[in-house]
């Protein structure tokens, strides 16, 4: 994670604390939580594809806030799962991706649109990869400057602004960087072998 979302964690967690004890008293599981953050990313995608950037903004907000709050309910109350970290990291990747068509569909006429935005989904998918792919070779991969916390901030702050094409110029080189970032330091560890 990064230095930053390893700054405002701790707040994170201390302000929404009364949230979650209220979730948990309610039966809410943080698969569900996982979910419900799905299908607003999917609405608010859908309000991309109307050109409704700032409704759209809103909903993909809330859909990262269900996000947030199902991992804090897991750890807290101990409902943590091999499943329910699967399924986390599976709609993580359709929350990165789904916006981005969306607005590569709405600017469908500009090229240049198109480019990056195709870069920035590959540049999503390498960031994960990378980290998931080293992972699974037995290192420990939690450097970069760019994942998906700040991902999603950028392209909230865009739709919310109406700076989309800055947000997602910022998405592909920030998580491209990250995704080569932890190739060199994938390089450096295995090398010492």
């Amino acid at each position: 994670m990064s230095q930053f979302i390893k700054n405002i964690k701790p707040i994170w967690e201390e302000k929404t604390a009364p949230v979650v004890d209220f979730l948990y008293r309610l039966n809410i599981t943080p698969n569900f939580l996982t979910i419900c953050g799905l299908i607003l990313i999917f609405i608010g995608s859908y309000f991309i594809y109307l050109n409704y950037l700032f409704i759209a903004g809103i909903f993909i907000l809330f859909g990262n806030i269900f996000d947030a709050l199902d991992g804090y309910l897991a750890r807290k109350y101990n409902q943590t799962s091999t499943f329910g970290a699967f399924l986390d990291s599976v709609v993580d990747r359709y929350s990165d991706v789904v916006p981005i068509f969306a607005l590569i569909y709405l600017y469908k006429d500009d090229d240049l649109f198109f480019l990056i935005g195709a870069v920035a989904i590959i540049g999503s998918f390498m960031t994960s990869y990378t980290r998931a792919r080293c992972e699974g070779l037995g290192y420990e991969c939690k450097i970069g400057a760019f994942e998906r916390p700040e991902r999603s901030i950028f392209l909230i702050i865009g739709l919310l602004s109406g700076l989309v094409f800055y947000s997602i110029l910022l998405i592909a080189i920030g998580s491209n960087f990250t995704a080569f970032q932890r190739i060199f330091y994938f390089y450096k560890e295995s090398s010492k072998l």
